[in-house]
């Protein structure tokens, strides 16, 4: 795991560098353990990089050294919780088509070195998955497998494990390093974490305002469009009825569905994305606000003793 962190930290820190990289461990019985990781090059350094091909050498060295080389998903850093995206859905469905067992870790550094720890395991659900492999994401389509934002993803219980060798060291260092006050878990200056917490929920409300536009201007036109139709019908039987009167035989016969083909549905998947990113800045700032409120009234009760 602290692999993990120290490639999330060093991609740069930034919201547009993201760091990913793959996962290797073994199935035990029910749980999957994660014993090590190796990051993905980045195409900016060197463009004639094949990501498959880097990731089989990989492995094969580590066979080659006796360390666990089994593929078992990957990990992608975030920044602020926006990880849900078209990308990290196809990316899942990919390591999750070829490999069952597979997970995707998403680490958050930022939110982390402010006191929040954020690590989660995200695997798609078998309806999500049976849904991706048709590829049909239209309103008829996902009502049908039931799918939505709350059940795409399912969230994976992440426990993590030093050596005895690591905890070892970790109580020898923390004899020798002398006793501090630490106040950062009562610090109260993180309004930047709500603050962009909020600007980014504002931008996936707006983004999610667009799709259910495009939605709505669909329904538009297939009333239109519907109302066309009926029209055409009805002066078609009217031209039929004058031609009968006549003596005339009617109008040949035309392919309705033809002259007024159906309209495309647009994709629900963008709009379930949304969806969901929406429901975890949500959770996020809950829990911000309820950390928040209570170091708010533990700095009081400390101020209120001293004075």
């Amino acid at each position: 795991m602290h692999k993990v962190i120290k490639h999330c930290h060093e991609e740069g820190g930034g919201v547009t560098d993201v760091a990913q990289g793959a996962l290797l461990g073994l199935v035990v019985e029910e749980r999957l353990e994660i014993t090590n990781c190796f990051p993905f090059p980045r195409h900016s350094d060197n463009d004639e990089i094949d990501d498959v091909e880097y990731q089989m050498e990989m492995m094969r060295h580590l066979r080659q050294v006796n360390v666990d080389h089994l593929h078992v998903g990957w990990y992608q850093s975030t920044y602020f919780g926006g990880f849900l995206s078209k990308t990290l859905l196809d990316s899942q469905f990919s390591y999750q088509n070829s490999i069952d067992e597979s997970v995707v870790l998403i680490y958050d550094p930022l939110r982390t070195s402010r006191g929040f720890p954020a690590i989660k395991a995200y695997r798609l659900t078998a309806q999500a998955m049976q849904l991706c492999k048709e590829q049909d994401f239209s309103q008829d389509s996902v009502r049908g497998s039931k799918v939505t934002f709350e059940n795409m993803f399912a969230e994976i219980p992440v426990f993590v494990k030093n050596s005895h060798l690591t905890n070892a060291l970790l109580c020898e260092i923390s004899e020798m390093s002398p006793e501090q006050v630490d106040n950062q878990s009562l610090d109260l200056s993180t309004s930047s974490v709500l603050e962009r917490t909020l600007r980014s929920l504002m931008e996936s409300v707006d983004e999610l305002s667009q799709e259910t536009n495009k939605v709505t201007n669909h329904l538009r036109q297939v009333g239109k469009q519907q109302q066309t139709k009926h029209q055409y019908l009805q002066k078609r039987a009217q031209e039929n009825s004058a031609r009968a009167a006549r003596g005339d035989p009617p109008l040949p016969e035309e392919d309705v569905h033809k002259l007024f083909k159906s309209l495309p549905a647009p994709s629900r998947l963008d709009a379930m994305l949304c969806a969901g990113q929406i429901s975890n800045y949500c959770t996020q700032i809950n829990q911000f606000s309820t950390q928040s409120l209570g170091k708010l009234f533990v700095s009081e009760a400390l101020q209120a003793n001293k004075s």
